[in-house]
């Protein structure tokens, strides 16, 4: 059986690679004789770097600059100088992971430090920027970006606003003098909009620390940024596809970069030529951290669920942990979580070896013709 071997990182513990390495220890204990390829896969969120970088040849470059909580941090970004194409993940900069658990709330956090990688890339010499926005910890619309690239936005009293939380009371945004930058193309990992019950307050703010009784402070800092950009700008992009992907980062490189927001997992398909490898395959073993409802929206491992189904490819689904949803099941012939055969500790702590035991049950399970019946 020739199978495509294609995970999503899974966020904290395993990145793409090795997720695809460990199933492929655990598999090949049991069917030695398949034929394994690897192909890690991303959707713009954390890992998209590497795994675009990889794809493309291109190398690791470093840069210090600030997280999401302006502590100084160094970020790695990629530059390939044949085709003079950066890649910057802004989880390397404003990731959730970045930060001490508990310790911020995204009212304190925002996106200003992805300025200073942005502008490395164009000193470099970069035609073409792509951008992967996904794993962000911040909830702030792309303000910090804006205002460090010279963006000024000010309250009814002509005073300049620092915070985002204070966005609620903007008046009038400026636009800098001299903004240049090449073309960037923006990596989204999910398809949601900026504003409203779908929007990134509601449905990521939670994962970032955000309570209920913050959504609506949130919401309001956000519905009006949204509001005087579309009246002073002529720009309105809160219901673009990803705008709210990375807290309404989507949303802030749309409006003020310019930015082409494209969805992530369709953009590494393209590069990595990921169709010549389903039409070389007979089964995909796909997975991720969680597979849940979010998975469906724009994530690696929901996106090329639903691509080989389109092409009648079964799909195995293996994940950290799964929330079970009837859209969900319709995906996978098979699905099987960490923490069905272990605890959630030991799942983190030891998440290679405990995704070999189960890709290994998996493949039992085909062997016995379990899932082939199915």
């Amino acid at each position: 059986m020739r199978i495509l071997i294609a995970p999503d990182k899974f966020k904290g513990t395993l990145t793409a690679q090795e997720a695809a390495e460990a199933i492929a220890r655990g598999w090949q204990k049991f069917r030695p004789s398949d034929t394994l390829t690897l192909l890690p896969i991303s959707d713009g969120g954390d890992g998209f770097g590497s795994v675009l970088g990889d794809a493309l040849g291109a190398k690791p470059e470093r840069i210090s600059t600030l997280d999401a909580s302006h502590r100084t941090c160094v970020s790695t970004w990629w530059w390939q100088p044949k085709t003079r194409t950066a890649i910057i993940e802004s989880a390397n900069v404003i990731g959730l992971a970045m930060l001490p658990t508990g310790k911020f709330h995204p009212f304190q956090l925002d996106t200003f430090g992805v300025e200073k990688v942005l502008r490395a890339a164009a000193k470099k010499g970069a035609k073409t920027i792509i951008l992967g926005i996904g794993g962000s910890a911040t909830n702030d619309g792309g303000f910090g970006l804006a205002r460090a690239l010279g963006w000024e936005f000010l309250d009814a009293l002509g005073e300049r606003i620092g915070q985002w939380t204070q966005l609620h009371t903007l008046a009038e945004i400026r636009q800098p003098k001299s903004l240049k930058l090449p073309k960037i193309i923006v990596a989204v990992d999910v398809e949601n909009p900026l504003l409203g019950r779908r929007g990134a307050t509601r449905v990521y703010g939670p994962q970032k620390g955000l309570r209920a009784d913050d959504f609506a402070s949130a919401e309001k800092n956000l519905r009006r940024l949204a509001l005087i950009a579309k009246q002073q700008l002529g720009f309105d992009f809160t219901h673009a596809h990803g705008a709210g992907a990375a807290g309404g980062l989507g949303y802030g490189l749309a409006t003020f970069t310019g930015g082409e927001l494209r969805p992530g997992f369709e953009l590494l398909a393209k590069t990595t030529r990921l169709a010549s490898y389903l039409n070389d395959c007979d089964l995909v073993i796909t997975g991720e951290g969680s597979l849940d409802a979010s998975t469906l929206m724009g994530k690696g491992a929901g996106s090329l669920a639903m691509l080989c189904r389109t092409r009648k490819i079964p799909v195995i689904g293996l994940a950290g942990i799964i929330h079970e949803s009837p859209k969900l099941r319709k995906m996978f012939i098979h699905a099987c979580s960490l923490t069905q055969i272990t605890t959630t500790a030991q799942a983190r702590e030891r998440a290679a070896h405990w995704l070999g035991i189960v890709a290994e049950q998996t493949a039992r399970s085909v062997a016995m013709g379990i899932l082939a019946s199915r």
